[in-house]
């Protein structure tokens, strides 16, 4: 049985300089730091946190004892971020430099008296903050989401996950609605590499393990595109959830992972399957 890893497996920028930022902070021990959300996508690191007692809430509302306040990699709405300083708690800002990018466009957009329009997941806490910069008659859309009434002039920004054939996509169904366009393409370069070096990998090999978060946008687009391929996808969070069967008859396995995994969950997803299947 041979097994290939993706080079680009893993931790991404933004993310390591998050996950590095809340582990300094642990070390001081001190106390009353939370993150707000999840710090990233990874429910393993998020409890390797929670060991080090920095916890994640969801609402700064009625919590007592907080003292700072960590901003996880997605960014949080401007409102959220001024009513935080407010309440004379301090902010660590661990926010991705590429999502900052995408909020500094969408808030200059907005300033140029252009209706932004956001290509991304209405729910996603890295769209909800790039809605509170781009104003109050800013569109979300994603590649299944029908769109009308936009006004003369349009700006587009990314969410930074989105695939770039999304992108490519939308722009050809919006060209005809408005008569000016102005586009920032925010989509994160390690997010492209990472798609593009899956579906090379996902088209040698028997079966695809895609491993991160559920909740992670960019880990589900992987597990999509591998899926899309028309190869055996499996979409997990850690080694225990491999079963013996789905290896029965496998050659070649390929190994993926999102920008939150990080690099001993890709080991041990590695190491049990080479246990299994020799």
């Amino acid at each position: 049985m041979k097994i290939y890893t993706a080079k680009t497996a893993g931790f991404c920028f933004g993310v390591k300089r998050a996950i590095d930022i809340a582990f300094k902070v642990a070390k001081e021990k001190k106390k009353g730091i939370f993150t707000l959300g999840p710090i990233i996508h990874n429910p393993q690191v998020v409890e390797q946190l929670k060991d080090k007692g920095i916890y994640p809430i969801d609402d700064i509302k009625g919590k007592k004892g907080i003292n700072a306040v960590i901003i996880r990699t997605h960014g949080i709405p401007i409102d959220l971020h001024n009513k935080i300083l407010s309440k004379g708690y301090k902010i660590i800002d661990a926010t991705c430099p590429f999502v900052k990018k995408a909020q500094f466009y969408a808030k200059l957009l907005k300033e140029q008296n252009y209706q932004v329009i956001i290509l991304g997941e209405k729910n996603h806490p890295e769209v909800k903050s790039l809605m509170s910069y781009a104003g109050k008659d800013s569109i979300v859309v994603d590649s299944n989401i029908p769109f009308s009434k936009l006004k003369s002039r349009i700006g587009i920004v990314v969410q930074t996950t989105q695939p770039i054939d999304a992108l490519k996509k939308f722009l050809s169904e919006v060209i005809g609605y408005s008569k000016e366009i102005k586009i920032y393409n925010t989509i994160c370069n390690s997010t492209a590499l990472r798609l593009k070096e899956t579906e090379k990998l996902a088209k040698k090999v028997d079966i695809m393990f895609v491993v991160g978060g559920k909740n992670s946008a960019n880990t589900t687009q992987l597990a999509k595109l591998c899926k899309s391929l028309c190869v055996k996808t499996y979409h997990i969070e850690t080694p225990n959830e491999i079963k013996k069967s789905w290896l029965k008859g496998t050659n070649i396995i390929g190994i993926t992972a999102g920008a939150s995994t990080p690099d001993w969950i890709i080991k041990e997803v590695k190491k049990r399957i080479g246990d299994i299947g020799g």
